[in-house]
């Protein structure tokens, strides 16, 4: 069961070009999707003038190899390991659930595409990456939902913004119910592929969109604060050091001439008391 193709099997009931057809449409969908949200959002025309506004009050120019490491440093913490999360069950959730569904969606379009050529390897990966997902997203809809946690609300409350977890969910589970209980022509199968068109279809009502501006828009904060223009923010100032004291009268007259460290504040423990 793990190490055979469960599309191969398929293939004698559904031609292989109408599956393959089928990942295309979805190919097809998850774009179109994503151009109709920025569209609707006016996401790109915000990144671009955000950009252009905070180039302005830049204090000096980045380099290209400052850029190249900046990208380098997105591509390895905010893009592969999800870094941006202080939470590690938040970080560990979101790396199963990201890779399961890289792993599982790869894997399905080689093995589609390719049958011929699929070796053990593939399909092993393919019961892997389900798994990810699946153990991710559960993990993630179960134990760790911020509004559920954070402001009190019922545990299975749901919103639009739900759909791209619960269709995660639900194509990872019928596909292993699927492939577990023999493959072929079944009610499981029938629900892999609703659940499935669910998840690539939504995009426009779902979050999947905001994950292609997630790794833009990392690279630009970086950006933003290696030229000095720090989005028109303060800088971290050193609330001891004597030149910040004398520019800020307050600090020294209301919290003395060495303030304490101040702690985490709000990180200081999880938000589930408001």
């Amino acid at each position: 069961m793990f190490t055979s193709n469960p599309f191969v099997d398929l293939s004698a009931t559904i031609p292989t070009a109408y599956m393959q057809g089928y990942i295309i449409v979805m190919i097809l969908l998850v774009m179109g999707g994503t151009i109709l949200d920025m569209l609707h959002k006016k996401s790109a025309k915000y990144f671009f003038a955000n950009a252009e506004k905070a180039q302005k009050s830049a204090k000096r120019s980045v380099s290209g190899g400052e850029k190249v490491a900046m990208a380098t440093a997105v591509l390895l913490n905010e893009v592969l390991t999800s870094g941006e999360f202080d939470n590690p069950r938040r970080r560990i959730s979101h790396l199963l659930t990201m890779w399961g569904t890289i792993i599982f969606i790869v894997t399905t379009a080689i093995m589609i595409f390719s049958p011929e050529s699929t070796s053990a390897l593939l399909p092993q990966l393919w019961h892997i990456g389900a798994l990810m997902l699946a153990v991710g997203a559960y993990w993630f809809w179960f134990f760790i939902r911020a509004d559920v946690a954070a402001e009190g609300l019922p545990a299975f409350r749901l919103e639009r913004a739900d759909l791209f977890i619960l269709s995660l969910m639900a194509t990872s589970t019928f596909a292993l119910i699927w492939s577990f209980t023999g493959g072929g022509v079944t009610v499981f199968f029938a629900l892999f592929i609703l659940s499935s068109t669910v998840l690539f279809g939504g995009v426009y009502w779902s979050k999947f969109a905001h994950m292609f501006f997630k790794p833009a828009a990392a690279f630009q904060k970086r950006v933003i604060m290696a030229d000095g223009g720090r989005e028109n923010l303060p800088p971290d100032y050193d609330l001891t050091d004597p030149e910040v004291q004398r520019k800020f009268p307050d600090v020294p007259t209301y919290m003395g001439k060495n303030p304490p460290n101040m702690g985490l504040c709000i990180k200081a423990e999880r938000a589930n008391h408001y």
